[in-house]
């Protein structure tokens, strides 16, 4: 059975992007344990929009844009065995542009 989220208000569901790359600068291979949390992220869904006041806000991003987020921020949550994150629209740094 699929399960689905629905963030609410202003957040945001994000799915992280693995680095194509697991090597140091030096060319060395990265174990698991040393790899530090991917700061690039999928929007998957966004919440209702509304603010603590009840007044509608206009998200800045849209589902399937690649973003920037901040390293520590949101909460982990896992969804059909995939690991996603749900934070505040705030918390994302900035949109990924080709």
């Amino acid at each position: 059975m699929a399960t689905k989220i629905r963030p609410l208000g202003t957040r945001v569901l994000v799915k992280r992007l693995e680095p194509s790359e697991l090597k140091s600068d030096g060319g060395l291979f990265l174990p698991d344990t040393a790899k530090e949390k991917p700061q690039e992220a999928e929007v998957i869904a966004l919440g209702t929009g509304k603010n603590d006041e009840g007044e509608i806000v206009e998200f800045s991003v849209k589902v399937g844009d690649k973003v920037l987020i901040s390293k520590y921020g949101g909460t982990e949550v896992k969804l059909n065995g995939q690991e996603m994150l749900i934070l505040s629209e705030s918390d994302i740094l900035g949109v990924i542009t080709k």
